[in-house]
């Protein structure tokens, strides 16, 4: 058996010549989180669950490539029926300046059950969007997204 070369160093390859460095490995088929709700203390594509709530971060050059990714990540998870706001520059209407003041809805960012997508609070990062996904199996699972029902801390 002999290796040839091409005029750049490569090898060619033929019907009788392949190299192989190990087991073939296949990808993980993707489970959507709308169905199977990764538990408690998880860490899954980056982000982190604690069961009701998954949440992770998605930062690109540009807000409208953060938001792009997020949407894609969205409708890979069987979440593409959730009303979004159409594009970034639509996003950036749901972004409230900070003030003092009480505040109804204290997230900065688009809220629409069962997810939140949430400017990031680290002002070097403007660009970042932060995703939160809530388990809607969870008991109470409404009450407790529009914070109406606490989750009671279970004693230790």
């Amino acid at each position: 058996m002999s290796i040839e070369y091409d005029e750049f160093g490569f090898i060619i390859e033929g019907p009788e010549t392949s190299i192989s460095v190990g087991p073939e490995l296949e990808p993980e088929p993707l489970v959507p989180i709308r169905s199977e709700f990764p538990a408690a203390g998880v860490e899954y594509l980056g982000g982190k669950s604690d069961g009701w709530e998954y949440r992770t971060v998605f930062a690109g050059g540009r807000l409208s490539t953060s938001y792009e990714m997020v949407v894609s990540f969205l409708r890979e998870h069987g979440y593409g029926d959730v009303p979004i706001p159409s594009d970034a520059d639509a996003l950036k209407l749901f972004r409230r300046q900070r003030t003092p003041q009480l505040q109804l809805f204290p997230e900065r960012g688009y809220v629409h059950n069962p997810i939140k997508i949430l400017f990031h609070t680290d002002s070097r990062m403007r660009n970042a969007l932060v995703l939160c996904l809530y388990n809607e199996q969870v008991e109470d699972h409404l009450l407790r997204f529009h914070g109406v029902l606490k989750p009671t801390k279970k004693p230790s």
